[in-house]
């Protein structure tokens, strides 16, 4: 069975160009994941801070490989200090 979920954040103003160059490197080295089905990052209409990533994995395994990659956890660590809360919010699926 897929794993699927969405992770959001709210980018502190003044980081919005780092962080869309990090959310692109991200999104190029998750898209070559062997597990990874889908990594498409949003913005919200309303508000370009506020970023929504939809993911699809081919199973857990292939999520829990994914957030150990190396990639996902320099990611994390780059974004931590430029936005709202430190962290993203992971919402898992069904």
């Amino acid at each position: 069975m897929t794993k699927a979920l969405y992770a959001e954040f709210q980018v502190i103003p003044g980081n919005e160009v780092r962080v869309r160059e990090l959310i692109t490197q991200l999104a190029s080295r998750v898209r070559e994941e062997p597990g990874n089905v889908l990594f498409e990052p949003h913005v919200l209409e309303a508000d370009p801070n506020h970023y929504f990533v939809y993911e699809v994995y081919v199973d857990d395994a292939a999520f829990e490989a994914h957030l150990a990659a190396d990639h996902g956890q320099v990611f994390n660590a780059e974004l931590s200090p430029l936005v709202t809360g430190g962290a993203s919010r992971l919402t898992l699926l069904r």
